[in-house]
């Protein structure tokens, strides 16, 4: 039978301070660290100390900069006893490499991006895509499933997991500007932004991330579930892969020009159904 661990998280932004959370609830003791003070339970004051007092180590933080510095604060408190769940979505080749420092340690790593936003990781509701060994896997079910309640995913090896992540995620910043635009064409023409709505209630384009983001964006309601910055760091995420695999993404480029537009125009930390604001600022 599987025995509770310490489970210690690293960065406690709107993901991570909820899982956290749930962690505690399951019965785990949960270290945490993030680079800004919190006043969080169990919050220690580095990296290693948190690597120091778990073995399982999660991380939440939001880039591979990021990532790669964590890896070092940590330094020698990283051995053989520990997994190392990479939570962030960081693109296939700064996942690769976060493993091999992982593993040069002798821990063992998986690949485990996520999705869902604020309220879903508030219901413990996230879904994780995986990649990685499946005795590596099995190790870390016990701790993704505390927060991951719509499921945990194998996707292949590590670095698999991260491209479908990425693909998933330019997948729904291409969605959210199209139904932007659309939402603008049709108030422009005069109809009620209620007629869009009504009409796809039926229609086969409709799905869960219409259906949140359409209400949001008819509203001007940005409030932050995923950040417009981190959905850039993405897209640019599979455009980088896209020139790897020498393919053209005329529609995902189009996402990445108009999110940098959001950005230069401050509205970075705003969720990136901001991009509604091209057509109400």
């Amino acid at each position: 039978m599987f025995k509770k661990r310490r489970v210690g998280i690293i960065g406690l932004g709107i993901i991570g301070s909820q899982v956290a959370g749930h962690l505690r609830r399951a019965g785990y003791t949960v270290p945490v660290w993030n680079r800004t003070p919190k006043p969080e339970p169990g919050f220690l004051g580095t990296p290693a100390e948190v690597a120091g007092a778990a073995e399982v180590l999660q991380l939440f933080v939001a880039d591979p900069e990021a990532v790669f510095s964590v890896l070092d604060a940590i330094g020698e408190a990283l051995t053989p006893e520990h997994l190392v769940i990479c939570s962030p979505t960081l693109g296939r080749d700064a996942t690769l490499e976060a493993a091999r420092r992982v593993v040069s340690r002798g821990a063992r790593f998986l690949d485990a991006p996520f999705t869902g936003s604020r309220e879903a990781a508030a219901r413990a509701q996230l879904l994780y895509f995986v990649g990685g060994d499946e005795t590596v896997i099995a190790e870390a079910l016990p701790v993704l499933k505390v927060s991951g309640g719509k499921g945990v995913v194998p996707l292949g090896r590590v670095g698999d997991a991260a491209v479908i992540k990425v693909a998933t995620n330019v997948l729904s910043a291409a969605t959210v500007e199209v139904l932007a635009e659309m939402l603008a064409v049709v108030k422009a023409a005069g109809i009620a932004p209620e007629m869009l709505q009504k009409a796809l209630e039926g229609h086969g384009i409709r799905s869960g991330l219409v259906d949140m983001k359409l209400p949001r964006l008819m509203d001007e309601d940005y409030q932050t579930h995923f950040a417009l910055r981190h959905m850039l760091k993405d897209v640019r995420f599979g455009l980088d892969l896209a020139r790897e695999t020498g393919l053209s993404l005329p529609v995902t480029d189009a996402a990445r020009k108009a999110l940098e537009e959001g950005t230069e125009k401050g509205w970075g930390d705003l969720d990136f159904a901001a991009l509604m604001k091209r057509y109400t600022s």
